[in-house]
């Protein structure tokens, strides 16, 4: 047997460290075993720090338990099969209740795992029973759809001295004797992983009598990986540069650390010369990573690290003595605070880039001059209809929504009363229509109307000379006579 396995603790007064996490783990499987029904329990922490052990423990407290490890594939059906039916049903051997452990579920991606999350957050909600959930990363992206519905405890590593101590009882009871600088300096390697402690104490002790400094030269030094805080830590309190550099080695999204960092510059450094020398470091940095996501040259990365690893521990005079509370990066809660309106603004730029063909961001630019076309009702509403906008869009430019315009009443010319104006003395025919035929004329009394069915003879009228047609008529002579003297009547 592994001496990882045969060292395991059984109870919680067995587990070394993390004495305030236990006690909230008791407390949490008190109220559950009084009926009284609690959120999903969430342990993070680094490797070989006692998640599984602890999951175990608390497995032992109920009539049973069922656990779905990272050595399986845990997609969404068999998720849901499996650990889904479990929560929803109770034991056949026992009336109490059943613990349901999923280790690792920051593990959870690729094709083998499809919809594992999913299935995770309706047991979450669906569930009858205890629930322990497991993670190395507390910020990975896998668990952030159900990390807010449980009960978060963090796991912390185990102290080097607390190390130390168990070391030296394997030892003891193994037969096993040890020089005490052996066992600090392996407690000092496993940077306060106990199962590597523990495995790394297994390869030098088994087997033999005694050990000593001669045989640390059997194991080599752990190939550490600091998490982010760690990281951003070690930069900000210190100024030892190969320390450093061996602090950004991160597995994690370098624009990520980035982020962290800005984010924590102002709570550890007090003078603004330091503050804003830091931050041009960042942005130097920030400026790195895009050269990298444009060009597809991922070696600028190098650069990047440098001046937010580097540079920023440099922009400090002195280190700070002092303890500092450090957080996460705030931008990624903001984005997702404003992701709704962003989107609403991307959706009312894409119809207009198509209707106008436009780009996106020229778009946008014309929202603030939509806001001013918006506030008349008329044009509001010609140009929502016109760009297809629905009404939680339209709230974009305006805050009252757009009310349809009256429909214009085409209005019929109105009758007159013929009566009522022969009465008044007004004549009726001017208000009369004109019909599309000329009207006929109404026979004098004088004229002779000749029968229809004879046609009129027309009378011939002798043509006249030219000379006849030349000379004028007497009364014409007369009228130029009257035009000469009223001439000299002035």
């Amino acid at each position: 047997m592994l001496w990882t396995e045969k060292y395991r603790p059984r109870s919680f007064d067995q587990v070394v460290g993390n004495a305030k996490q236990i006690k909230e783990i008791k407390e949490w499987v008190d109220l559950w075993i009084k009926g009284e029904k609690q959120q999903c329990l969430f342990l993070v922490g680094p490797p070989g720090t006692g998640k599984t052990t602890l999951a175990h423990i608390i497995g032992r407290e109920f009539s049973d338990y069922v656990e779905l490890n990272a050595s399986d594939k845990r997609s969404y059906d068999i998720i849901k099969n499996t650990v889904g039916e479990a929560s929803a049903t109770r034991s056949l051997f026992s009336q109490g209740l059943k613990l349901i452990i999923l280790d690792e579920v920051d593990g959870i991606h690729g094709t083998d795992d499809r919809g594992g999350s999913r299935a995770i957050n309706k047991i979450i909600k669906e569930g009858h029973h205890p629930l322990i959930l497991t993670a190395n990363d507390l910020y990975s992206k896998r668990i952030k759809s159900f990390k807010s519905k449980c009960k978060v405890i963090n796991i912390k590593k185990v102290h080097t001295n607390s190390i130390n101590a168990l070391l030296k009882r394997i030892c003891s009871q193994e037969g096993v004797t040890f020089d005490d600088m052996v066992l600090k300096e392996l407690a000092k390697r496993s940077n306060g992983d106990m199962r590597s402690a523990i495995n790394d104490l297994e390869v030098l002790a088994r087997g033999k009598e005694s050990i000593d400094k001669s045989n640390l030269k059997e194991v080599g030094v752990k190939d550490s990986r600091s998490n982010i805080f760690d990281s951003v830590r070690r930069v900000l309190k210190s100024k030892n540069l190969p320390k450093i550099r061996q602090a950004m080695y991160l597995d994690e999204d370098p624009t990520l650390v980035m982020e962290v960092m800005a984010e924590n510059i102002p709570r550890e450094y007090e003078k603004p010369q330091e503050i804003q020398r830091a931050y041009e470091m960042i942005s130097l940095a920030d400026l790195n990573f895009g050269r990298a996501r444009s060009s597809r040259n991922y070696s600028y990365w190098r650069y990047a690290s440098d001046f937010m690893g580097i540079g920023v521990a440099l922009s400090k005079k002195e280190t700070y003595r002092k303890f500092a509370r450090y957080t996460g990066s705030t931008s990624f809660a903001l984005l997702g605070k404003t992701r709704s309106k962003r989107d609403l603004r991307d959706r009312v730029a894409d119809k207009m880039a198509e209707k106008m063909h436009i780009s996106r961001q020229v778009a946008i630019s014309q929202f603030p001059y939509l806001t001013l076309i918006f506030e008349n009702d008329e044009m509001a509403y010609e140009i929502a209809s016109y760009l297809g906008l629905e009404d939680d869009e339209v709230k974009l430019f305006r805050k009252r929504k757009i009310k349809k315009p009256p429909k214009k009443k085409t209005t019929s010319p109105k009758k007159i009363d013929t009566d009522k104006l022969k009465s008044d003395g007004i004549n009726s025919s001017i208000y009369a229509k004109k019909s599309k035929s000329k009207p006929k004329s109404s026979p004098s009394p004088d004229k002779k109307v000749p029968p229809k069915d004879k046609p009129l003879k027309r009378k011939k009228i002798p043509k006249k000379s030219a000379e006849e047609n030349n000379k004028p008529s007497p009364d014409t002579k007369e009228k130029e006579k009257e035009k000469q003297t009223s001439l000299f009547q002035f």
